[in-house]
């Protein structure tokens, strides 16, 4: 593996073995202990969009591993515009061990890969979002186990960049997938289309209906993410309108399994997509999925550049 730029350039066992390692670099943080494989090492951090958990968990990591972090604002940078992607691959290559994009347009983190004499990280791309895809089963696994064929994870509200990373993620793992919003905010065709075809080989039960109550049948874990994402601020009036009915609330909770966790991937915005009674209630894993962003980034480092 050269890169990280999408779950479905894994395998299933390579998604497990990294699923793995990140439970062992938990454990082992959680003892007090840290791991310097990547002791001398600097990874450099490319924002296009801000993040809280993506650069801290990314800085953080890489000093649990021993190296560190070289930290590059929006404006310092300005990817494609003051210079283009891939001489600014071919420059920060040469200065750093291994490159994090957190981007707008997928082709630019693409692009960032086939340019870079070093490992390129996707933090956040339009299309997808492996990082936190990863962290998010990671936290599935250590709330319902390792065995995930059976369980159910369902995602409500968008078809966007996180529920392109979940049904990838799911597919490959053997756990059956549904997606529930309203009409015209499905996942796009190519990205279902692959999905189906992982979950062919892997046994998924794949769902995409506008039936809420369809969808949360049976759920083990409940998915929600922001109605409006970065880059679609002038719809947002109208996309609360839209979504609405998509809301992730106690009562469509309890349509769930009565264990069920619930899940996002922040930041939130409470009374939209998710209420105060769900993030901060019994069913919440929030806090413990945003942690494993860290864990998850870490497994990634130790794979690429270790």
């Amino acid at each position: 593996m050269n890169h990280f730029l999408d779950l479905a350039d894994l395998t299933p066992d390579e998604l497990r073995g990294m699923l793995n390692l990140a439970l062992e670099l938990k454990k082992e943080w959680k003892a007090g202990g840290n791991h310097p494989l990547l002791k001398g090492k600097t990874l450099g951090l490319v924002f296009q969009k801000p993040s809280l958990r993506t650069r801290v968990s990314f800085e953080m990591g890489m000093i649990h591993l021993g190296g560190q972090a070289l930290y590059l604002s929006p404006f310092e940078i300005k990817l494609g515009e003051r210079e283009s992607v891939p001489d600014v691959a071919r420059v920060l290559s040469r200065y750093v061990d291994g490159i994090m994009a957190r981007v707008f347009a997928h082709a630019d983190v693409l692009t960032l890969a086939e340019y870079s004499r070093v490992p390129v990280i996707n933090g956040l791309s339009d299309y997808n979002h492996p990082c936190q895809g990863l962290a998010d089963f990671l936290t599935i696994i250590e709330n319902k186990g390792q065995d995930l064929k059976g369980r159910k994870l369902t995602f409500i509200g968008d078809g966007n960049n996180v529920a392109t990373s979940l049904l990838f993620g799911a597919s490959l793992l053997g756990m059956d997938f549904a997606i529930a919003g309203p009409q015209g905010y499905e996942l796009p065709n190519d990205v279902w289309t692959l999905g189906q075809k992982f979950a062919a080989t892997s046994g998924s039960q794949l769902l995409a209906t506008n039936d809420l109550g369809e969808a949360i049948a049976g759920a083990d874990a409940v998915y929600t993410d922001v109605w409006t994402s970065m880059g679609q601020e002038e719809e947002a009036q109208e996309r609360v309108r839209i979504f609405q009915p998509y809301q992730v609330n106690q009562e469509l909770l309890a349509q769930a399994k009565p264990d069920v966790i619930a899940m996002h991937c922040l930041p939130a915005h409470r009374g939209h997509e998710i209420t105060d009674g769900v993030c901060d209630g019994p069913h919440s894993v929030l806090w413990g999925q945003a942690e494993n962003r860290m864990h998850a980034q870490k497994a990634i480092l130790a794979k690429l550049m270790g």
